[in-house]
């Protein structure tokens, strides 16, 4: 039945932007762990211990693990976005994202934990999209879906590396008033990725 459903176009599509949509979403929280600047926009030294702020500023201040973080995340939201590695990025995000979702359930954060928790949904939905072929990890024998599906046409390969510079890029050189010019460029690239992708289908 899941190979059936894999047939069905626009769920091709949702998984391919669900990819983008965490992957973006990993590689713009890593720029600045990779940085070594604050995720916050001041120090969280003074707030209580058992604060979230208290707890980025100490994440903060070991420095070597802070930017290991962003390159954790950085690296696994790559291989989402690529498309062509994107079932490693799904596995080696899982323990990434479902530690953030705990840590945002241990601490205060009002409703961080409907977005964590989401985007912990829509890792697992990605994991189980390409269980056929994921589940030889547990000795289970592979089944394959023979026919192609549209994550195999370079078109979507590229898309997700142009978004990833373009993140990248921004992130480093951009400040925060430029975020909603980055938003903007980076869902312009996303549905003009879309059209192109639909018409390069419809074409063979």
């Amino acid at each position: 039945m899941l190979l059936r459903l894999k047939e069905n176009v626009w769920l091709q599509i949702f998984i391919i932007y669900t990819r983008y949509l965490i992957g973006s979403a990993f590689v713009f929280a890593s720029i600045v762990k990779i940085k070594g600047g604050r995720f916050t926009a001041e120090s969280g030294a003074e707030n209580p211990i058992d604060s979230s702020w208290h707890l980025f500023e100490t994440l903060y201040q070991s420095g070597l693990y802070w930017k290991f973080l962003g390159v954790a995340q950085l690296v696994s939201g790559f291989l989402l976005m690529s498309q062509r590695y994107a079932k490693l990025g799904a596995l080696i995000n899982l323990p990434i994202i479902a530690n953030v979702f705990v840590i945002t359930l241990s601490y205060y954060f009002a409703y961080t934990p409907v977005v964590t928790g989401l985007m912990l949904l829509a890792n697992i939905t990605l994991i189980v999209w390409d269980w056929n072929t994921l589940k030889v990890l547990i000795n289970k024998k592979p089944s394959f879906n023979l026919k192609p599906r549209l994550e195999s046409d370079i078109i979507w390969q590229i898309l997700g590396l142009l978004l990833f510079v373009i993140i990248v890029v921004a992130n480093i050189f951009a400040n925060q008033k430029s975020l909603l010019v980055i938003f903007l460029v980076v869902l312009i690239t996303s549905l003009v990725g879309l059209i192109i992708g639909l018409k390069r289908r419809k074409a063979y």
